[in-house]
């Protein structure tokens, strides 16, 4: 006998609280944009701009000796991971105040904190500072980015379904992003490029999940051209909720696999991730659909000959 998350004959009426789950969600929004404009982010290196140094150790690396290591030295913010092989590893360290020497300075003393915990046992093939300019050029990249795949997702749902689809797909495109950004805000955690990478991911799982709802409501639209908009949807979404329910559920499962035991080199990506995944799967249901709702939308194919031969 199959499990099944979601029974086969489900009849939830998502539109009868499409006004409870949009004011919450226009909330939310409102306090995301609220807590980046007051609060702000904590820019990860990436976007401080700081200081790169690749190391090949003999044998595999230890990061979390090298960690201990480099904890106590008064660096600030210290992120290591393995980059390509098990012995070579990536060190990137905070922008020093000062100017160059301080950033050498901050370089030497990586370099003896190594040495007394590794010995000899050490190559240095990499050392690079990231300064101002280049961390502001990675800040531009990151939001025409994230602008690019909003403009590309509008323009795909547009060509695709009707135009009320396309507006109801970047609603809740934004929607995600901005509530990503304020849960970056409120909690703190490091915005990096990893993170720039997580919100594309979302944006990415969100269009898909929506896209494959939308086909429905769009065929159901073409089968039953008489019944109630809003019950047409709500028909759509329950036809689909399986589906929706076991992507979400099995994503968040390797998501959830991830954080727990991928350290705190990804913590950002991976927290970001199990956010989008979680605020994806709620905006296909209760920000697109109910914008559908709104715009009374109507596919093109519904309207009877004999409507058209009226006109």
């Amino acid at each position: 006998m199959r499990l099944r998350l979601v029974p086969s004959s489900s009849n939830i009426t998502f539109m009868r609280w499409r006004k409870v789950f949009g004011l919450a969600s226009i909330v939310s929004v409102l306090i995301s944009i609220f807590l980046f404009l007051v609060v702000g982010l904590n820019y990860g290196i990436d976007f401080r701009g700081g200081i790169l140094i690749e190391i090949r150790t003999n044998g595999d690396a230890d990061l979390t000796a090298m960690r201990a290591a480099l904890s106590d030295k008064g660096l600030g913010e210290v992120a290591l991971q393995e980059f390509g092989s098990p012995s070579d590893v990536l060190i990137r360290v905070e922008r020093q105040p000062g100017g160059d020497d301080s950033q050498q300075g901050a370089v030497d003393i990586v370099k003896r904190a190594l040495a007394n915990e590794l010995g000899g046992d050490i190559t240095y093939r990499r050392v690079e500072v990231v300064g101002p300019k280049v961390s502001g050029e990675l800040i531009e990249a990151g939001v025409l980015a994230l602008v690019l795949a909003l403009g590309a997702m509008l323009i795909y749902i547009w060509f695709r379904f009707e135009w009320q689809f396309s507006v109801g797909a970047v609603v809740a495109l934004v929607h995600d992003v901005l509530l990503t950004v304020g849960l970056f805000a409120v909690t703190g955690l490091d915005f990096n490029l990893a993170t720039v990478a997580a919100i594309l991911t979302i944006i990415g799982y969100s269009m898909n999940d929506t896209v494959v709802i939308y086909d429905r409501i769009r065929e159901n639209l073409r089968k039953f051209k008489t019944l109630e908009l809003k019950l047409l949807i709500d028909r759509s979404l329950n036809e689909t909720l399986s589906r929706t329910v076991v992507t979400s559920a099995t994503t968040l499962l390797a998501l959830l696999a991830l954080r727990f035991v991928g350290g705190e080199v990804i913590e950002s990506f991976t927290v970001a991730m199990i956010w989008g995944v979680i605020v994806g799967t709620y905006s296909s249901l209760f920000v697109a659909c109910p914008v559908l709702l709104y715009l009374r939308v109507r596919s093109s194919s519904s309207i009877d000959s004999s409507e058209v031969s009226a006109e």
